[in-house]
């Protein structure tokens, strides 16, 4: 079959790779149709990882069952179905408090598996014609059948959980004010959840033009950061108190303001100041223990300079990690179902797999638009 496989930092090549094949009763594999670049992805396409190259990317996957194992009891060939990025077998300590992006099992002296993702497990990912599913009855949600909001749907692989995820790391509830920093697809879902979630004003700050037109268009307020300090454009527009809640969906790779250079404590530190006392903030955004192309050295082994101080003196409390997708796919394919969400606004480029090279050089550049893009194999 075809896939997108990494070749060494800002190079992937669509390539003739082993189709999956069933290991285990309760595997299936899928014939994706659609599956979507992660930004993610982006920091094992650009070598700021420990990724070798050979992996098959794509975590993010859509598609029809073309063959299940025979302990496969909720599922069918011909069911369409979306996968989180999340590998998890159900059963474990964690998948059974609902931690399932911290699974115990599937990835052993590891806490969580993926697919196509470096550390993350023996997962090939999905940006391939098939992909195999361990554990199917417990990571397949069944989705109408048909085509109908595909775009919409291939985003509870990852990022509008991860959005949500951000929300919920924060407490936003109803009437609070928000600021969430990184106006890229997890961003974005992040500030469309938190609209969803009932908050009376969202801040999203980027300067990225797209991105902040994609904000204004969905209700959020723009702050671009290069034209002024965002933590003085905020509290500007909060009668000088600052935002309730604060969420990052940059992670680690953020760019110092007005400089051409990453600083990877900017973010957590902006929220720091952002939010009022005793407010919260949600860290979705990705941060690593080892960052290869880190700024320093002590970037490079995952320790930033962090407003610990700060932080305490102002009361603020954090929440970290990874999406547990299952903790909020169904309801919100639900939301997807009845009209109520309609997430596929993010998405900016529907491809054939073939183009996934360019695909990535545009949308890591953040040049011509590119926002999300959505590869479909079987084009």
């Amino acid at each position: 079959m075809r896939a997108v496989v990494y070749k060494g930092p800002f190079e992937v090549a669509v390539e003739q790779v082993e189709d999956p094949r069933i290991q285990h009763p309760n595997d299936v594999i899928v014939r994706v149709t659609s599956t979507a670049i992660c930004g993610s992805d982006l920091h094992m396409y650009e070598g700021r990882t420990a990724a070798e190259p050979g992996i098959v990317f794509g975590h993010e996957n859509l598609g029809v069952i073309e063959q299940a194992g025979d302990g496969v009891t909720t599922l069918s060939r011909g069911d369409r179905v979306v996968m989180p990025f999340n590998v998890a077998c159900g059963f474990c300590k964690n998948c059974t408090a609902g931690f399932t992006g911290f699974c115990l099992t599937v990835n052993p002296g590891f806490a969580g598996g993926a697919y196509g993702y470096v550390a993350m497990g023996p997962y090939v990912g999905g940006q391939a014609e098939y992909v195999r599913v361990p554990y199917a009855d417990f990571n397949c949600l069944k989705l109408p059948e048909g085509t109908e909001k595909e775009t919409d749907y291939i985003l509870l692989a990852d990022i509008f959980p991860t959005g949500y995820h951000g929300n919920e790391l924060a407490d936003v509830r109803p009437g609070e004010s928000v600021a969430v920093y990184g106006g890229g697809p997890v961003g974005l879902m992040a500030a469309y959840s938190a609209m969803l979630r009932g908050a009376s004003k969202v801040f999203v700050v980027d300067r990225v033009t797209e991105r902040l037109q994609k904000a204004e268009e969905i209700g959020a307020i723009p702050v671009d950061f290069s034209q002024g300090n965002p933590v003085e454009q905020i509290r500007e527009q909060t009668a000088g108190q600052g935002t309730d809640k604060g969420i990052d969906a940059v992670g680690y790779q953020a760019q110092a303001r007005g400089e051409d250079r990453e600083e990877p404590a900017t973010v957590l530190n902006s929220l720091v100041e952002t939010v009022r006392p005793t407010g919260a903030l949600g860290v979705p955004g990705l941060y690593v223990p080892r960052d290869p192309g880190g700024p320093d050295e002590q970037a490079k082994q995952g320790m930033l300079m962090v407003a610990i101080g700060r932080l305490f003196e102002k009361g603020l409390r954090m929440g970290t990690g990874q999406c547990n997708v299952k903790r909020y796919n169904r309801q919100l394919r639900d939301l997807i179902a009845e009209g109520r969400a309609q997430p596929s606004f993010v998405v900016s480029h529907e491809l054939p797999l073939d183009q996934a090279p360019t695909a990535y050089e545009k949308f890591d550049k953040r040049i011509e638009g590119y926002t999300k893009v959505v590869l479909h194999p079987h084009e």
